[in-house]
């Protein structure tokens, strides 16, 4: 049984660089700290309508946003729970991918994968073929967009043309990792659902899921028997209508730092954000292919996460440590017992740049001896 430790709050603070969570800018932190209101009074109204319309504008998106206190996995199970009655297709290519069909198997729905090595990326040709050959009629697609455990960056605007020439089935995309850092246009691309963390590449306090959800997805649930209560997209949706609000108590400290944090986004603009996003990523690959190896298929390396071979043969637990003692940065090893020390990963999200991601490679070679 695990023994109690007593938090103390004497840490030193260390500069993040790992998938998730990220820094946080010091008036985000700030915006926290106002004196605590109801969650239905007028002025949670202007908050959560002001942080979901400001998303949309971010985004560039008609369709309807929900930002729920949870974790991105509520939507995993909710977009399942909502749009499945049987059958499911889902795209596997690494941890978080193979979780999402994990779930949907142990909400009782029948799962087909469509299975890659790990490092490699999701085909759309590969997604039309499953669609076109099998016998069974898939309510679903899903698919996760940035693979963190492998760094991969699948094409999901491709493969939601192809899913969107199956007006009976639905494209629900984990971007978890990657939404607000690197660029999609979720209207053009038929993307049902697609989902986020807002510990993530939105560089705020981990606690709220960012969902987008189309109008067929909302009236494919409302055809249903059942679907999920908490994260229901009628419920969340019906009840913002209505009252400008959430349907239960909110993290309301949370949704405040959302609300600056989203203000500094619109100003950066969804396409410049993912422009310094890709700078970032660009100077990560050329660090990594000078000293190691990229891990993920060439061409479709992730921009918010770098997923490095190790080809060194380091010590990748120890660098870390190392890193973390003498220069107060850390950053991540391989994903799971598979990858552990064959590779290590450089989260490039949030509000870092070029300059911040320079610094921890420096520090990564002066302990690794590069």
């Amino acid at each position: 049984m695990t023994e109690k430790r007593e938090y103390t709050g004497d840490y030193p603070n260390k500069k993040l660089y790992i998938p998730g969570p990220t820094g946080v800018r010091d008036d985000v932190i700030e915006a926290m700290c106002e004196p605590m209101f109801g969650h239905r009074m007028d002025r949670m109204t202007d908050l959560y309508t002001t942080i979901v319309e400001d998303t949309k504008t971010f985004l560039g998106t008609d369709n309807d946003v929900i930002v729920l206190t949870a974790s991105g996995t509520e939507f995993w199970e909710a977009a399942t729970l909502n749009l499945v009655d049987e059958n499911m297709l889902v795209t596997t290519c690494g941890s978080f991918s193979e979780r999402f069909a994990n779930v949907a198997d142990r909400l009782g729905k029948n799962v087909d994968r469509l299975e890659y090595e790990w490092g490699n990326a999701v085909k759309p040709e590969d997604v039309r073929a499953a669609l076109e050959e099998s016998d069974t009629h898939y309510d679903v697609v899903g698919c996760v967009m940035n693979e963190s455990s492998t760094g991969v960056r699948n094409p999901i605007e491709e493969i939601g043309d192809v899913v969107a020439e199956y007006p009976d089935t639905y494209f629900v995309v984990d971007a978890v990792s990657s939404l607000g850092g690197d660029y999609v246009d979720i209207d053009a691309h038929g993307i049902d659902v697609i989902f986020a963390s807002s510990q993530k590449a939105f560089a705020m306090p981990p606690g709220l899921a960012i969902c987008v959800v189309s109008d067929e997805a909302y009236e494919r649930e409302l055809d249903k028997e059942s679907a999920s209560w908490y994260g229901g997209f009628q419920r969340c949706l019906d009840y913002y209508d209505r009252k400008g609000q959430t349907h239960s108590t909110p993290a309301i400290p949370i949704m405040l730092a959302y609300r600056k944090q989203m203000k500094h986004m619109l100003e950066e603009g969804h396409e410049g954000r993912s422009e310094r996003h890709r700078e970032m990523a660009e100077y990560t690959r050329d660090w990594a292919s000078e000293h190691f190896e990229m891990f993920p298929e060439e061409g479709y390396e992730s921009q918010t996460v770098a997923c490095i071979e190790n080809t060194q043969g380091i010590d990748v637990a120890a660098t870390i440590d190392e890193v973390s003692e003498r220069y107060d940065m850390v950053f991540s090893n391989g994903y799971g017992s598979t990858l552990g020390e064959k590779t290590f990963r450089i989260g490039h999200m949030g509000e870092h740049d070029v300059e911040s991601i320079e610094a921890l490679t420096d520090a990564i070679e002066d302990v690794a001896g590069l």
